[in-house]
């Protein structure tokens, strides 16, 4: 990676990510997680404080450097044991099933091939293990006018922050890998513009 995609865009994400706004969501997503967790794109570790005590531990798959030092407060300040256990989420350094839960926040946007990276999260949790996922992506179908300024605005998007995709699906993303939506909420977050705040928070089982 150059210099701005290894150095800049880690801290750019650490700063919005770890705005306010998303802590609410956050806990929303963490709150059922429990025993054995993955967790994909940790980044800096901002779900960390909310991560609740059923959680046993969680590996963090995480492929910058600098992400992973900016989160070491908060790993060293965890409740429960955090460690960074790989650096690829399309090809997990796991042996099938052997997770609980899984997590995924504002990560499919990024990752290169995010149908592989859910494949493989399939692949490693144990039959009936859950997926919480918050993710930002394409507009609610109807809203075509923010729509079109995501498509737009997208190959800017990605320049800036590191490959973001704004038109992506989230639950048509996690249907085509296998997963089962088991709860959803699609939203628009409030006080960011809609084309970068359209998101879908929810849950899938792994059958």
């Amino acid at each position: 990676m150059g210099f701005y995609a290894d150095q800049a865009v880690p801290r750019i994400l650490n700063v919005a990510c770890g705005a306010k706004v998303g802590r609410p969501l956050r806990r929303r997503v963490c709150e059922e997680l429990s025993g054995e967790v993955v967790e994909i794109g940790f980044g800096a570790g901002h779900n960390v404080p909310f991560y609740p005590p059923g959680i046993r531990g969680v590996a963090a798959v995480e492929p910058s450097d600098v992400a992973w030092r900016l989160a070491a407060k908060r790993v060293r300040d965890a409740r429960v044991p955090v460690r960074r256990a790989g650096l690829d989420g399309q090809s997990l350094p796991f042996e099938d099933g052997c997770f609980d839960s899984a997590l995924s926040t504002w990560t499919l946007c990024t990752i290169p091939d995010a149908g592989a990276a859910l494949r493989e999260l399939r692949r490693v949790l144990r039959p009936g293990g859950t997926l919480h996922f918050v993710e930002h992506g394409l507009a609610p179908e109807g809203d075509w006018r923010v729509r079109r300024r995501q498509w737009r605005l997208e190959p800017l998007n990605m320049r800036i922050l590191g490959g973001c995709h704004l038109t992506r699906s989230a639950p048509d993303l996690l249907r085509a890998a296998g997963f089962t939506i088991t709860a959803l909420d699609v939203f628009y977050e409030e006080g960011g513009p809609k084309v970068l705040c359209a998101d879908s928070l929810g849950t899938a089982v792994s059958l």
